[in-house]
Parts: C-alpha cells; structure tokens; sequence
C-alpha cells in the first residue's frame, strides 16, 4: 500500500494540470468557433474564406507546437562536476559550524566556472540537491530540483521555464499574441455585423462574439507579457535576476550577463537564423557556464560609499574560482565583441571576468 504522503503528492501534482487543462480546452473551443462557424458557416466569400483559414492554422500549429515544446521539455539536471561526492557529503554532513561548511564548499567549487554568491557572500549551495549551484541556477519547490536559469515556474505550463525551454516559452508567447491579434482581426467586421443584426440569428452568433471578447482579452494580457519577456532578452536577464541583481565577489550587479543585444538575443535563440521562428532547442551554451562583463556604472544603481564603480574590479584583485576554458559556444559570443557597433557598446564593459581571471592564473 503506498504511503498516505505519496497519494496526497500525486493529487497536487494532477492539480497542476488544471490551468494546462483550462488553456488546452480554450484553444479546442476557439478552432472550432473560428473554423467551423465564422469560416464555414458565416463567410461567404471562398477566396477570404480559404486565406483565413491558411494563415489561421499556420498560426494554430505554431502556437500549439511551442506551448507543447514549453510544458514538455524539461530542465536539464546541472552538470555531474558540481554534484558534491560521497566523500565531499560526508565531509559537509560532520561540520556543524556555517564558517566551516563554508570553507569545504570554497575547497570543492574552486576549479568551478562558479562566480555568483548569495546576497552575503557565501557561496551558494542546495542543501536539497547536494550541488553548488551553477550560475543562475535556482531550486525550484513546485518541480522539486534544481533548474538552470531559471526564469520562473509557469502555472499554465505546468513547468519551470529555464534554459532548456526559454526560447519556447518565448515562441509560444510571440505566435499565441499573433494567433489572438489575427483572430481578432478577422472576426471583429463578422462581430460587429451580429452585433448590430446586420447578419441573421444563428449558432454562430454566440460563438463569433466570444470569440472576439476572449482574443482581444488575450491579446491585451500576452502583449505586455511579450514585450516584458523581450526586454528581460535584450538585457540578458531572468525574471528572477529582473527582480533581484546577481551577486559577485564585488557585489550585485544586474548587467553582468548582458554581452549587447545582439549577443544576448544570439544566446537564447541561437546563431542558425533558419530555427530562430521553429520551436526546436538552439540556445547556446550548456547552462551552466555563461560569459560575464564588467558593465559601465548604472544609475539604477548605489553607488559604493568609496564613489567606486562596484561592478569594475582592480587589476589585481584575487579571485577564488579560476574558471575552466570557456565552451565553443560561449567563446563564439565573445570572439567578434571589438568588431560591435555602438549598441554593444553600450551594455559591454571594459573586461570580462572569466578571461581576466584565465590571464591572472
């Protein structure tokens, strides 16, 4: 007989479901009403009629293909090198003093590519997953581990989005915007014709003038959300770095990860521009590792009482972590950067912390 705490994990874990549920039975109902009773049943026109309904299920498969893509694709597990070992575990489970648990944790993350600390300095580690958390990776209670850049935990997807489904998440919101806006474009002349009883009372009717209300709704609600997740691209941050500033050795800094526009929108989409509209995985990098630069002072920013720059460091200052090389595909954002324009220029700094520290060691 299984555990009453297992049955009880279950049904929350099927309650998850309902919103993806809700959504799912939402858009079943909105092909049928666009289908079947505004293209069949009320336009008249077979040139309109067959143009609408080519451009409605391109729309309709790519938005259904990269909601799919985003509720399935789940976060990949961080690498085995920052997984603590038996040993390692034993050793930290004996101390019972922070200061010394902290000291193991120096030990073991020192040939790490790890350079984010918490909000005190300590260096950040999950008591759950028994790892030292990559850069931008955080714990996730609803999905129980670890999620590499983790962005947030999305209801209606039933699914952290992170680094192995954020260019999804981001499709699904662009053709599900473009999916609502041309629904609502081509049914508004048919609403407002039921609306003032140019067109007889049938079925239809009900169906067109819902339709219309829930896509110009949605079309409200997805737009700012669009526009919100393409801001947090071009500044190459997550919801929760939008919220709370990465902390370095040298203090938080919310434009450590931003390489310029062009390299954070490479970063999530890929550098193959034939995937950049196709729900299939071209992000770069492994999300684990990612290229930091030193950034110009923000004014959003306090300034240090010392009237120092806190994001720009002295040459010789130490640093704990030496990096490992960086991946081919990191290296690739970093390999053109003195040939950018002036918009790069803008967001990239003096230096970047991991070849600094590779010239230092």
């Amino acid at each position: 007989m299984a555990p009453s705490g297992s049955r009880s994990v279950d049904c929350w874990r099927v309650l998850y479901w309902i919103p993806v549920l809700f959504i799912s039975l939402i858009v079943a109902w909105s092909y049928y009403a666009y289908v079947a009773q505004l293209c069949i049943e009320t336009i008249e026109n077979t040139g309109e009629k067959i143009v609408y309904l080519l451009v409605y299920h391109v729309l309709f498969i790519m938005f259904v293909w990269s909601y799919w893509q985003t509720i399935f694709t789940k976060s990949m597990n961080p690498l085995k090198e920052f997984h603590l070992s038996h040993s390692d575990k034993e050793l930290l489970e004996r101390e019972d003093r922070r200061e010394s648990q902290q000291e193991i944790l120096r030990r073991i993350a020192k040939d790490l590519p790890i350079y984010t600390r918490t909000m005190s300095g300590a260096i950040r580690y999950c008591d759950l997953c028994l790892l030292l958390k990559p850069d931008r990776c955080h714990h996730c209670s609803a999905c129980d581990m670890c999620i590499l850049k983790m962005d947030h935990h999305c209801l209606w997807v039933n699914n952290c989005v992170g680094f192995a489904n954020y260019k999804f998440f981001m499709l699904f919101l662009a053709y599900s915007l473009l999916y609502c806006l041309f629904v609502t474009a081509t049914d508004f002349q048919y609403f407002i014709q039921f609306w003032t009883n140019g067109l007889p009372d049938t079925q239809a009717k009900f169906h067109i003038m819902f339709l219309f209300f829930a896509a110009s709704m949605f079309s409200v609600s997805l737009a700012f959300l669009f526009a919100y997740h393409c801001w947090l691209v071009c500044k190459n941050r997550s919801t929760l770095e939008a919220f709370r500033a990465p902390a370095f050795q040298h203090g938080p800094d919310k434009n450590a990860f931003s390489l310029g526009t062009s390299k954070n929108f490479r970063q999530v989409f890929g550098d193959e521009k034939k995937y950049w509209l196709l729900p299939i995985f071209s992000s770069l990098g492994d999300g684990c590792l990612f290229p930091t630069c030193l950034v110009n002072a923000d004014p959003e920013q306090p300034s240090s009482p010392s009237g120092r720059n806190p994001s720009i460091k002295s040459a010789g200052e130490s640093h704990q972590f030496p990096p490992k090389p960086l991946r081919e595909s990191q290296s690739r954002l970093l390999s053109n950067g003195q040939s950018e324009g002036s918009e790069d220029r803008d967001t990239r700094g003096t230096s970047n912390p991991a070849l600094t520290i590779e010239k230092e060691t």
